[in-house]
């Protein structure tokens, strides 16, 4: 007897365990089905214009040399104040003619009324040159249903690099910067 008590007790147990996952799995279903996205994707597209720039004991400005950037960014967001941003930055600088690329990762934080403060890394590509860039973004809605961009921005930028040349001088650029963009 005590055999068919324990295989019925087993059956007793195991048909509540059934039921329970069945229960879990329903009730994670629903769930699922009702929940927001809580990530969302987006990105940028622009043109930075260095106005001022420190480095080895020089100031120059925009007309001493010109130099442009083209930032292109993805950003992920999640439900947050804060979202990471991934920004490339193709830069031509005219003397000394120079080309270079600069991958900028980096956080930004929402603060309200299209404000957000962010910093980024900088690691300028085949190049001695790293650093960080404080910023400071301001953005207003493209309010046009249907349009690819939802947002134009203006931006303060103020790159900071560290610039260990092999063989060569140390200069450590700081730049005033402004950052104009669509986002998307």
């Amino acid at each position: 007897m005590n055999a068919s008590v324990s295989l019925c007790e087993a059956r007793i147990i195991s048909n509540r365990a059934l039921r329970v996952a069945v229960v879990v799995v329903l009730s994670l279903t629903v769930l699922s089905l009702t929940t927001k996205a809580q990530t969302t994707v987006g990105g940028h597209v622009g043109f930075v214009l260095p106005l001022v720039n420190r480095a080895g004991g020089q100031t120059t400005n925009l007309a001493d040399s010109f130099s442009i950037g083209f930032p292109v960014g993805v950003t992920v967001k999640g439900t947050g104040r804060m979202a990471f941003d991934l920004e490339f930055v193709s830069s031509v600088q005219d003397s000394p003619r120079d080309v270079s690329v600069t991958v900028h990762p980096g956080f930004l934080w929402n603060i309200g009324r299209g404000f957000a403060p962010g910093i980024r890394a900088a690691f300028v590509v085949n190049s001695a040159e790293y650093g960080f860039t404080p910023l400071l973004n301001k953005s207003w809605p493209i309010k046009k249903k249907g349009s690819f961009f939802k947002a134009y921005f203006a931006e303060a930028d103020l790159p900071v690099r560290f610039n260990r040349p092999v063989g060569g001088p140390s200069t450590d650029p700081v730049t005033f910067a402004v950052h104009f963009g669509l986002g998307f």
